[in-house]
This record gives C-alpha cells, sequence and structure tokens, in this order.
C-alpha cells in the first residue's frame, strides 16, 4: 500500500509540475492553429483588393500581396523577431524588469544562427519558439496587407516590397515591443494595455499607410481641377465583400493569437490563460465579445450609409475599435464601442477624402483612425484595471492618459517611416509606375498577363455622392 501511495504521489507531483491542465503539445498545437486561421486574413485582403481593383489591375494587385506575404517570412525571421525582444524598454536596449528583454536576451533567442539557433530551428525538447514565432509572423504579414489595399493601382512593385518590409519588420514590431510586451516602456511606465493589437497593429499599419499616399499621390481621374472626388470602382464588389467577410474569420485566429495558454514554463499561469501582458483572459470571454462587435459595427455602418461595402468594412472596424480591451469588455460594451465606431466610419473616410487622399479601400479610416479610437476607448471604460499582472498597488493601471500617449506614440511609430521610406522611393523613381502604364494598366504592363481576358479592362469613373 506504502508503494502503491508513493507511486501516486509521485505521478502527481508529475503533472503538477507539467501543468496539470495542460502540457506542452497542448501550447503548441493551440498556436500552430492560430496560423492557418490568420492565413485566412490574407485570402480575405486578397479577395478584397483585387475586388476593388479595375479589371485592368486585378492581377498586379493580388500579385502584390503575395509578394508581401512572402518576403515578410524570412525578413521577421531574420531581423524582426530580434527586434521584438531586444528593444522593449528603448535604446539602448537594456534588460527590462521582467528579465526576458533586452540586446543580450534577444541575442540569446531571436537569432537564426549561433547559440540562438536551438530556438530559431528545428529541436525536439522544443515545442513553442517555432509556431510562437509563427503566430507573430504572421502579425507581421497582416500590417503588410493592411497597407496593401490602400495604395493599389498605382504602386510599383519593388518599392511596395520594400515598404512592406519596413512596416512588417521594424515599424510595427518596434511599436509591439514598447506596448505589447511585459517590459515595454509604454507599458510599465503608462500602463498602456492594447490586447488585440488595435493601435500597435492596425493603426500602425493604417497611419504608415496614410504617409506613404501622401508621397504616392492619388490614382489618375480620382479628382477634378476644383478638388471633387469622383468615385472610381471596382471591378467585383461581391468579391470585395466576401473578402472582408473572410478577414473577419481569420481574426477569430488573430486574437486567438494573443492570449497566452497555461501550464508551460513560459506560461503566466499553471491554469488559465493570460493575455500577452499577464493579465487573466478566457477564449470564451473572446467569443462574446468578438461576435457583439461584429454586430455593432455592422449595423452602426448600415444605419450611416446602407452600403454592402462599408456595412463589412463596419465589421472589421467593430472589431478593431473593441480589440484593446476584448479581455475586460463586457459584451454590452464591446457592442457599443463598436456600434459608434461603425457610425463614424464613413465620416472619416470622406473627411479624409476631402482633403486629396486616395484611399482605395478606407484602410486609413478602418485600421488607423478606428485602431486609435479603440485605444483611447479602452482609456474612457477600462480606467483603474491592471494592465500588467502583479500584486495590487504594485502594477501600472488603464489610465485615459496612458492610453492617449500610447495612441501618439503607434501613430508616429506608423506616419513617419511610412512617409520617409516612401517619400526616399519617390525621390528615386522607385514609389509610383508612370503615366502610361497606370492608364493602360498594370496587369499588362507590369504582370504582364489579364485576369478577364474576354471582359475588357476598365471600369468607369464617376463623380463621388
Amino acid at each position: 500500500m506504502e508503494e502503491q501511495i508513493a507511486e501516486l504521489a509521485a505521478q502527481i507531483a508529475a503533472l503538477q509540475g507539467s501543468g496539470s491542465t495542460t502540457n506542452r503539445m497542448f501550447a503548441e498545437t493551440f498556436y500552430y492553429l492560430t496560423i492557418p486561421l490568420m492565413i485566412i486574413i490574407h485570402a480575405g485582403f486578397l479577395a478584397y483588393e483585387m475586388g476593388a481593383s479595375r479589371l485592368k489591375n486585378v492581377l498586379s494587385s493580388g500579385v502584390k500581396n503575395i509578394l508581401a506575404f512572402a518576403f515578410m517570412i524570412p525578413t521577421f525571421y531574420f531581423f524582426g523577431w530580434w527586434v521584438y525582444f531586444g528593444f522593449p524598454t528603448g535604446i539602448p536596449g537594456d534588460a527590462g524588469p521582467m528579465g526576458i528583454s533586452g540586446v543580450e536576451y534577444a541575442n540569446s533567442i531571436a537569432l537564426g544562427w549561433g547559440d540562438a539557433a536551438q530556438y530559431m530551428g528545428p529541436n525536439i525538447g522544443d515545442n513553442i519558439s517555432g509556431v510562437f514565432f509563427g503566430a507573430f509572423a504572421l502579425f507581421a504579414a497582416t500590417t503588410a496587407s493592411i497597407m496593401s489595399g490602400a495604395v493599389i493601382e498605382r504602386i510599383q512593385t519593388v518599392g511596395f516590397i520594400i515598404l512592406a518590409v519596413v512596416l512588417g519588420s521594424f515599424a510595427w514590431v518596434v511599436a509591439a515591443a514598447w506596448g505589447w510586451h511585459a517590459d515595454g516602456w509604454l507599458v510599465t511606465k503608462f500602463g498602456v494595455h492594447d490586447f488585440g493589437a488595435a493601435g500597435l497593429v492596425h493603426a500602425v499599419a493604417g497611419f504608415f499607410a496614410l504617409g506613404v499616399l501622401i508621397n504616392l499621390g492619388p490614382r489618375i481621374g480620382k479628382f477634378n481641377a476644383d478638388g471633387s472626388a469622383n468615385h472610381i470602382p471596382g471591378h467585383n464588389m461581391p468579391l470585395t465583400v466576401v473578402g472582408l467577410m473572410l478577414i473577419i474569420v481569420g481574426f477569430f485566429g488573430f486574437l486567438m493569437a494573443c492570449v497566452v495558454p497555461p501550464g508551460e514554463a513560459w506560461s503566466w499561469f499553471p491554469d488559465k490563460f493570460a493575455t500577452i501582458y499577464g493579465t487573466p483572459i478566457t477564449l470564451s470571454a473572446l467569443a462574446f465579445n468578438i461576435l457583439m462587435a461584429v454586430a455593432g459595427g455592422v449595423i452602426g455602418s448600415w444605419l450611416f450609409t446602407r452600403d454592402p461595402f462599408w456595412m463589412m468594412s463596419g465589421a472589421l472596424a467593430g472589431i478593431i475599435s473593441t480589440a484593446s480591451g476584448l479581455d475586460i469588455y463586457f459584451p454590452a460594451l464591446a457592442f457599443v464601442v463598436a456600434f459608434s465606431a461603425g457610425i463614424i466610419l464613413k465620416p472619416c473616410a470622406d473627411w479624409l477624402e476631402r482633403r486629396g487622399i486616395d484611399d482605395a479601400v478606407g484602410a486609413v479610416t478602418v485600421h488607423g483612425t478606428i485602431g486609435l479610437y479603440g485605444v483611447v476607448m479602452l482609456g474612457i471604460w477600462g480606467s483603474g484595471y491592471p494592465s500588467l499582472q502583479g500584486a495590487a498597488g504594485e502594477v501600472p493601471t488603464i489610465s485615459l492618459m496612458g492610453q492617449i500617449i500610447g495612441a501618439v506614440v503607434f501613430f508616429l511609430l506608423g506616419f513617419v517611416p511610412g512617409y520617409v521610406v516612401s517619400y526616399i522611393l519617390k525621390m528615386f523613381g522607385m514609389l509610383r509606375v508612370r503615366e502610361g502604364a497606370e492608364l493602360a494598366g498594370m496587369d499588362l504592363v507590369k504582370v504582364p498577363a489579364a485576369g478577364y481576358p474576354e471582359w475588357g479592362t476598365d471600369a468607369p469613373v464617376t463623380p463621388a455622392e
């Protein structure tokens, strides 16, 4: 009997040591599944942008999107991942209070060669590094796809790839290091909380796109001599709307990947899910709030526009507007915040267009403006909640001022590199295609192929309402 009791005690101790409710294979599978779910986002962006392009530019829009995804993976592997772990405390990359950041730490776990290769390569004893990297790499690719839609029908492919790499493997990674890491200075000093990356993914990408658009200029025929805008319709609105719905599907994986599973050596808790800040969360909370956010965004946009494109854009805006606080909001509040985002979406896009900005799919507004709106909204509704795991009174809390500071930093981390790099590309003639190529259609000139050779090449330009 004593031997059996001792054996049972040993088995219980082993279970407790492995995390009790989970094990490394669960965590590995959890993140592994988020990767194909997030690839659905890119299938959605592909359909969304190709449908929003005119017949003569369908394939060039698609090729651009595919190349952005392809270039993002190796560039994020070779230096983007390193930036995330190297600079949460800022320059010069000192170690943070949690001891999981700094240049020295990044050199040890986030380089694809040397001693770090045990984490950045196949290792039968490491069930997490590859899939965790994969989830982050898909976040990076998402930022490039956000920017991609805004600049369709006139940007050079090589110039776009350079911009995508700067955005996806540097600009947003710095934002993530500062505001989406337990050692990030925005978190530890100002209590910035952005669980679902409304600011550090969406707003950074949206305002990076704005910086590019200022230098890129509008499509030929978009604006009249008096400054009034014309509507340039895409060739396939049903494809665009389906693409937007696929993005919504993919964002269940995106937000799932923002969660840290329990029970591992690197986990916050042995028995419950956590945010990247270590604050508790459940997948059940996400299920309630994501669905309510989608519904609120659609209804708000429908009431204001009755337009299917803006209704589905409203669904995305609903998720983005609530993303910062999906771990805190109750479902009714998530609905209200998303509903308000749907209401303001089209007026914000119209305001930008009146200033001569030709954002072909409304990416600056949907991701940039609504992203910052969501960050600030959490400062109002989530004020006083802990922004980081730790004992009460010893950790920073969410505040309106802290969220505003975070919003300003995210805006600058997007807009400044977007403007500067695109300006340099413009100086060297690498930003925009020549007028003849734009008029003829980028598919035949740049791909070269036609998406629908039997249908013709163009769609009419009509005065905007």
